[in-house]
């Protein structure tokens, strides 16, 4: 996906891009279901398919579907090195091309309330603030039903997300990290290192630009826009590193998820230029 940055002097593209969230929230688009398969909606903001789903036992599946919401740079009010975004929060150094990006988080826990469907999702990547495509890996937290689910996944944008098999509880500490290999190679590797498993998948992406390298809490977004927020409390993100060094001495933005006036989260500053938590306020 292809959000619009809206600024006076110029339009900055971002790719957003994660993994699928819930088959439930097909009533939140407008994709056409296929006999024998299920829809899935994207963080990307494209209804996508992925090879397996834990809940439902088959192969998801559907058209992608372009959504751009609008983010918005508001250097003034959050500061020089701040942008608000209708999807995303967290910080994101982006003069690259870079290597490496890696950070740990804590599962946060789900609160899941009322009706309707919510999504949040933690990650970490390469590209996507000012290019194309993105490489990434992360857990989330969704609500269905009034009741949080958890999971973890890779996507290698404009692929399909993939979603791993194991089991993810709030409480678990992860660790997750995205590396170039050379070559259009990279390796994305995720740890719940409470559970003790670990995932590293070997991809390549050609096109990949490397621009940006950002550590991020997202909203997902359906073909019809950003989907509400889930209330995950206070998510803590640590250790955040950029070719090796703390992602402080990048000089990152910080991004603020806001959509008009209406804050969806809070970023603290960040603290030994490597950690930083991110509380919900509003879906």
């Amino acid at each position: 996906m292809r959000p619009r940055w809206c600024v006076s002097v110029a339009t900055l593209a971002l790719a957003g891009g994660s993994m699928l969230a819930f088959a439930a929230t097909a009533a939140a688009s407008s994709a056409i279901v296929r006999p024998g398969y299920v829809t899935a909606v994207a963080r990307s903001g494209q209804v996508k398919g992925a090879p397996w789903s834990r809940h439902m036992h088959v192969r998801l599946g559907g058209s992608a579907r372009l959504v751009r919401p609008l983010i918005s740079v508001r250097h003034g009010r959050h500061g020089r090195h701040a942008v608000t975004s209708s999807n995303w929060s967290g910080y994101v150094a982006h003069n690259g091309p870079y290597k490496s990006i890696s950070a740990s988080w804590i599962e946060p826990t789900g609160h899941c309330s009322g009706p309707g469907h919510k999504f949040s999702s933690f990650w970490v990547g390469l590209d996507g603030y000012n290019s194309g495509s993105v490489e990434q890996t992360g857990s989330e937290v969704d609500c269905k039903g009034g009741s949080p689910q958890y999971y973890s996944w890779y996507e290698m944008f404009p692929k399909f997300p993939v979603r791993f098999h194991n089991t993810v509880r709030p409480g678990d500490h992860f660790r997750g990290s995205v590396t170039y290999d050379g070559g259009g190679r990279f390796i994305l590797k995720l740890s719940d290192t409470t559970r003790g498993w670990t995932h590293t998948e070997h991809k390549s992406l050609q096109s990949a630009r490397r621009s940006s390298a950002e550590v991020i809490v997202e909203a997902p977004s359906s073909n019809r826009g950003v989907l509400p927020l889930a209330d995950f409390g206070t998510v803590h993100l640590s250790n955040a590193r950029v070719n090796g060094s703390k992602i402080g001495s990048r000089s990152p933005t910080k991004l603020i998820m806001q959509e008009g006036a209406r804050r969806k989260d809070f970023i603290s500053p960040l603290v030994n230029g490597q950690n930083f938590s991110a509380t919900w306020h509003h879906s």
